[in-house]
C-alpha cells in the first residue's frame, strides 16, 4: 500500500491490464503538513489507468480520460453528484486525519491517511474479489474481511474503530453490498466505455544488446501494451534460470512498456543456435522468437559485441604492422637529422675559415644576422615600441 499511496499522490496511473481480470479501485488521501499540496484527493482507477479525480483545490471532480465521457449517458448529474461527494468525504477526512494523530500521539510533522477500495472481475469465469483498508503513514491500521463481514485491526490504535464497525450490521452489510454487487457493475461499465484502449494489444520490438564485449547479452522488449508479458531464455526450447537476470517492467512516455532479460554469456559453453529469447504477452497466442544470433547483437562499439578468434587475430596483426611502419618512420627521421646536423657543422666550418666573415660572435651580432632563439624582431626604425613577439607564451 506504501508504494501504491505514493503513485496516487502524483496523480500516476500505471497503465495495463491482465487480459481477463479487470479492476476499479479508488484511493481517498487526506494530508497533513505538506505543503503546496491538496489537503485531500480521490483517485479512481480502472485496470490501473486513472480514469477519476478530485482534490481540495479544485473542488469539483473531474474524468481523466475521455470515454468517461459516456458516464452520463445513464445518469446525467453524474459529475455533479460526485463533486458532492468529493465535498462531504473531504470533511470526514479532514477528521480522520485528526484522530489518528490523537492515537498515535503526534501533533506536528508530516502525516498520511489513506482509505483504499476497489473490486476485480474475472470476465471469463464471473468471479469477484474486493479489497477494503485504510492506511495512516504508509501502513496498514484496519482492513475490512467482506468474506467474514468482520473488520482486522493490525495495530493497537485501530482497535476501538474495529469493534465500533463490527457492531454496525447495517454499515456492514451496505459495504459488502457495495464491494460485491455495485462495483463490479460499475467496473463493467467502464470496461466497455473505455474498451478501445483498455482491450487493446501491442506488440513490442525485441533486440538483442551488450554494452561490453564481457558485459551479459540483454534481451529487451520495448513498445508492448498491456503490462502482463513474460520475457524469458531458452536453451532448446526449455526455459533456463541459471546466469539470468530479469529486469523490471518499465514504462514508456507514449503509454506502452518496456522490459529486459539478461544473459551471461559464460554460461554459453555449447551452439549459439540452442539458445533463444522468447517475449509472451497475455492474450497473445504467437510468441515473439529471437534467436542468440552474434551478427544480431548491437553493441556501443559496433554491429556485434561478440568476437571471433579469427577476428582476434586480425587485429592483433594490424596493431603489429602499424607499430612496425611508425618505428621505421621514428628511424627515417633520426637518420636525416643526423645528416642535417653534420652538413650543417661542415658549412659552418668553412664559413669560419672565410677571410672577410669576421669572427663568430660578430655574426651573430650583426644587423643581418638571425638568432637561434629570438623572444621577438625589432622594426626597421629601430623603435623597441613596434615589436612582434615570434613565440608567444
Amino acid at each position: 500500500m506504501k508504494t501504491l499511496m505514493f503513485v496516487v499522490l502524483l496523480g500516476i496511473g500505471l497503465h495495463g491490464a491482465a487480459a481477463v481480470t479487470h479492476s476499479l479501485k479508488y484511493f481517498y488521501t487526506a494530508s497533513s503538513g505538506v505543503p503546496n499540496f491538496p489537503g485531500f484527493v480521490i483517485v479512481g482507477l480502472v485496470d490501473e489507468v486513472q480514469m477519476y479525480h478530485y482534490d481540495s483545490n479544485t473542488r469539483r471532480a473531474e474524468p481523466k480520460q475521455d470515454w468517461m465521457s459516456r458516464v452520463t449517458e445513464g445518469k446525467a448529474d453524474y459529475w455533479e453528484y460526485e463533486t458532492g461527494n468529493g465535498l462531504g468525504t473531504q470533511q470526514i477526512f479532514k477528521g480522520n486525519i485528526e484522530t489518528a494523530k490523537q492515537r498515535f500521539n503526534q501533533t506536528g510533522g508530516v502525516h498520511i491517511y489513506q482509505f483504499m477500495y476497489g473490486c476485480e472481475w474475472d470476465d471469463e469465469t464471473g468471479e469477484v474479489n474486493a479489497y477494503d483498508q485504510d492506511g495512516y503513514d504508509g501502513e496498514d491500521i484496519l482492513t475490512f474481511d467482506w468474506r467474514t463481514e468482520t473488520f482486522i485491526a493490525p495495530v493497537p490504535q485501530a482497535l476501538i474503530t474495529k469493534h465500533k464497525l463490527d457492531n454496525n450490521k447495517a454499515h456492514i452489510a451496505g459495504r459488502k453490498n457495495y464491494l460485491t454487487q455495485i462495483c463490479p457493475e460499475w467496473l463493467k461499465k467502464y470496461v466497455d466505455y473505455g474498451r478501445s484502449s483498455l482491450l487493446r494489444t501491442e506488440l513490442p520490438s525485441v533486440s538483442l544488446l551488450q554494452k561490453t564485449s564481457s558485459s551479459p547479452v540483454s534481451c529487451h522488449a520495448t513498445g508492448f501494451y498491456p503490462d502482463s508479458a513474460t520475457l524469458i531464455w531458452r536453451k532448446d526450447g526449455v526455459e533456463i534460470h541459471e546466469d539470468v537476470d530479469h529486469g523490471e517492467i518499465l514504462p514508456n512516455h507514449d503509454g506502452s512498456f518496456q522490459m529486459s532479460v539478461d544473459l551471461n554469456l559464460s554460461s554459453v559453453t555449447e551452439d549459439w543456435r540452442k539458445y533463444d529469447c522468447v517475449f509472451q504477452l497475455s492474450g497473445v497466442k504467437n510468441d515473439i522468437v529471437t534467436k542468440l544470433d552474434k551478427s544480431e547483437i548491437r553493441t556501443n562499439w559496433g554491429k556485434t559485441g561478440i568476437r571471433t578468434n579469427e577476428e582476434k587475430t586480425i587485429d592483433i596483426t594490424v596493431i603489429i604492422i602499424a607499430a612496425a611502419v611508425v618505428l621505421a618512420l621514428v628511424l627515417i627521421a633520426v637518420v636525416v637529422i643526423m645528416v642535417y646536423k653534420k652538413r650543417n657543422a661542415e658549412c659552418r666550418q668553412k664559413s669560419d675559415m672565410s677571410p672577410d666573415s669576421g669572427s663568430p660572435k660578430e655574426n651573430l651580432d650583426s644587423k643581418n644576422s638571425t638568432p637561434l632563439i629570438k623572444d621577438s624582431v625589432t622594426s626597421s626604425t629601430g623603435s623597441q615600441g613596434s615589436e612582434t613577439p615570434l613565440i608567444k607564451d
